[in-house]
């Protein structure tokens, strides 16, 4: 505020000199915005093939003209299979979500891996959000829909964090869909980029305000529409919500706040004491109540 007021004796005042600096920082607003919620680009360093699973490459067409990077582990069984879409979080890509189609494999089940736009190997395109994890998802699983190795009318979607909210998202408007698995995902997107905005020591008022404000206009879609506090009571399929029980990054409360929400006794929550934000590792280890949750909504190939 010294700053601003120091304005004054050149006769533009104190009220003038706190507009003309409250402008400047609006105007730096879109800048901030890019650079803390611009997603880091990873390249996938390792393959199906060296967890012993037998896989495809391919490239997806999704919104924009844009291509998806996806790797199709295929079920390998007889007849066509159940399939599961997989789609990882913020900054990630398709290789964290490798331990996932092993245990989809195990069991039975096709797997496609995605790359979210900005993300991996797939296309970039533009200002990345909820939004385009959602609209990827779904082309995800329309193209499974379209092979003739899956079982038709038998296909879910699983998403972490960022991922996990958007399969909710995906799960409230395709109604096709059998069945949702949400790891991590956090309640409403407004709190999330409030604690984002709070780790990064940027005061709320008047900055991170805009930076919410603005935010929002380029996702395209009100916070309150899209928020898996709110999805979830529009999914009418069956939902496996998992979260750990330590999660630093998106607290536990966050999952109960989307059980909360539900408006169907087929939402299940699953927490993992023992759990931090990438609970992969640990589902891996003691995956029985997510294959049997699949298997009930689903069923199964072995």
């Amino acid at each position: 505020m010294q700053t601003l007021i120091a304005f004054a004796p050149y006769g533009i005042g104190t009220l003038g000199a706190l507009g003309l600096g409250l402008a400047g920082l609006r105007a730096y607003v879109p800048a901030l915005a890019r650079r803390n919620f611009t997603p880091r680009r990873l390249a996938e360093q390792h393959t199906p093939a060296e967890l012993g699973l037998h896989y495809e490459t391919y490239g997806i067409r999704t919104e924009n003209g844009r291509r998806l990077f996806a790797w199709y582990v295929p079920a390998g069984t007889a007849t066509p299979a159940p399939a599961v879409a997989v789609i990882h979080g913020w900054g990630a890509n398709a290789e964290r979500m490798l331990p996932y189609a092993r245990l989809l494999h195990g069991a039975g089940y096709s797997a496609l891996l995605l790359d979210a736009r900005n993300h991996g190997s797939s296309d970039d395109d533009g200002f990345s959000s909820m939004v385009k994890f959602a609209e990827d998802l779904e082309h995800g699983v329309t193209w499974l829909a379209a092979r003739p190795d899956v079982a038709p009318g038998r296909i879910a979607v699983l998403g972490h964090s960022l991922g996990a909210a958007a399969a909710l998202l995906a799960g409230s408007r395709q109604p096709a869909l059998r069945a949702v698995v949400s790891i991590a995902a956090f309640a409403h997107p407004r709190e999330l980029l409030r604690r984002t905005l709070t780790q990064r020591r940027i005061p709320y008022w008047p900055v991170g305000k805009w930076t919410l404000q603005h935010l929002e206009r380029r996702i395209g879609q009100r916070y309150d529409d899209i928020a898996p506090v709110r999805t979830i009571g529009r999914i009418r399929c069956p939902v496996l919500l998992v979260h750990g029980g330590r999660d630093h990054r998106v607290p536990v409360t966050d999952a109960d706040a989307i059980y909360a929400g539900r408006a169907s006794e087929r939402v299940r929550l699953w927490v993992l004491p023992k759990g931090q934000h990438d609970a992969g590792p640990l589902i891996a280890r003691h995956p029985k109540v997510l294959l049997d949750f699949l298997q009930r909504s689903l069923g199964g190939s072995r």
